[in-house]
């Protein structure tokens, strides 16, 4: 739910590409179905809003350590980086 982009198609192009920078989606959509989606698509987490922030940060660290010597260190895309 980007202002001018589908998210979950961003990240199946990066995907695609071959890109591997760990993703966690943050989002209000909470069916089954999106999660699956949003895995599917590529990410390495998906979290539903309204969280806690101690639950974000576990999830960051776990992203972080899967992707330890895998993921580029930037991640550029247009003019986002």
């Amino acid at each position: 739910m980007l202002s001018d982009a589908n998210g979950l198609d961003l990240l199946a192009e990066l995907r695609k590409s071959g890109e591997s920078v760990p993703v966690l989606i943050m989002t209000a959509r909470d069916a089954i179905d999106d999660r699956i989606k949003g895995l599917d698509c590529g990410a390495g987490n998906y979290l539903v809003k309204s969280f806690d922030v101690d639950e974000l940060f576990a999830r960051l660290c776990s992203l972080i350590r899967r992707a330890k010597d895998r993921a580029e260190l930037e991640l550029v895309y247009q003019d986002i980086f």
